[in-house]
């Protein structure tokens, strides 16, 4: 079983997050997204992982060697491919051409997801979905009465599904993929300038290729900032409740208290503070005299002062602000404007 993970935007919903760091590279809950993306791939696949391809941009050295590490931790082999055109998903998939081989999962690294099944055998292909109230800015799909999907239709102006794909495809058969991921790009089967993947998936299906929906329980984004921050919030619960440590053993954490789920990265140190719930501080950050709440905050930070909900913060960021000498006499309101 080979993993393709088409990853090479930057991200630019989530600048300035996105400006020094990938998206999928951003960490939630003490983790890179891809990272988590590619563990929770592999749960639910019982063939081993020989191969996770990530298909990139221009992002470095340094990024590339993250993204072997990756792999390497799955037991699999890591490869790095580019796509040096903004050409489509289509296009991005075929980026990684030497792993269409067998059985293969495509997962674009924009979402996370939890789902509590396996690949069953014998499944030619599976279409990761979920069900949502607003499919209109979404790609969907539809089924017909025996629960195979027969079509797929692009940001729908009129309902025709609610079953919209979270980005996550199973194929049995690799080569056939590439095969209609070529017949696009040597018949230059475009979309507004780009190869889109459900044309190849309809070619497949149109050829007898029967996919089925996996339907998952939770799908979380981090498409920009607020949605990020919730994602942390919520991967911070599931892993609470795995009973996961995490508070690293090497956290200084001086007269202050910590409301879980958090997660706290090593060498951090948190004086006078109170952290908490649903907060992620990331290696060799320090927090003092601070009150937390529901934040995603990046490694080797310094903060001071602050009293900070619903927030992130990247890496290496300095944000002090001085205590307050104040005399406040009856009847008196101060508060921040709505």
């Amino acid at each position: 079983m080979n993993i393709i993970v088409p990853m090479a935007g930057r991200g630019s919903r989530l600048r300035p997050h996105t400006l020094t760091v990938p998206k999928p590279l951003i960490k939630v809950g003490g983790k890179p997204i891809v990272h988590r993306l590619v563990e929770d791939i592999s749960k639910m696949c019982k063939e081993k992982i020989d191969e996770v391809a990530f298909v990139i941009g221009d992002f470095g050295e340094q990024v590339e060697k993250e993204l072997i590490a990756v792999a390497k931790e799955l037991g699999a082999k890591g490869s790095i491919h580019y796509q040096k055109e903004p050409l489509g998903t289509a296009h991005a998939v075929l980026c990684a051409e030497q792993c269409l081989e067998g059985p293969v999962i495509v997962a674009f690294a924009d979402t996370l997801f939890k789902a509590d099944f396996k690949i069953s055998e014998g499944i030619e292909g599976m279409i990761w979905v979920k069900q949502i109230d607003d499919p209109s800015a979404f790609g969907v799909v539809q089924l017909n009465a025996t629960n195979e999907i027969v079509d797929f239709v692009e940001k729908p102006t009129e309902f025709v599904s609610d079953l919209a794909m979270i980005g996550i495809y199973f194929f049995k058969d690799g080569a056939a993929l590439k095969r209609e991921l070529n017949y696009l790009l040597d018949n230059n089967m475009q979309k507004g300038g780009e190869y889109q993947l459900p044309d190849a998936l309809r070619r497949l299906t149109e050829r007898g290729t029967t996919f089925l929906p996996g339907k998952v329980d939770a799908w979380l984004d981090c498409g920009n900032k607020k949605v990020t921050v919730d994602t942390n919030k919520n991967v911070l619960n599931f892993d609470h409740e795995k009973g996961l440590n995490l508070v690293d053993k090497n956290a200084d954490i001086i007269n202050s208290t910590i409301i879980q789920p958090c997660f706290i990265g090593a060498g951090v140190k948190i004086l006078d503070s109170v952290v908490g719930p649903h907060v992620s501080i990331g290696d060799n950050t320090i927090v003092r005299s601070s009150v937390l709440s529901n934040c995603l905050i990046q490694n080797d930070s310094s903060l001071a002062h602050l009293n900070l909900k619903d927030s992130m913060i990247g890496a290496l960021v300095e944000l002090h602000q001085k205590p307050k000498d104040l005399s406040v006499g009856d009847f008196t309101k101060i508060h921040d404007a709505e």
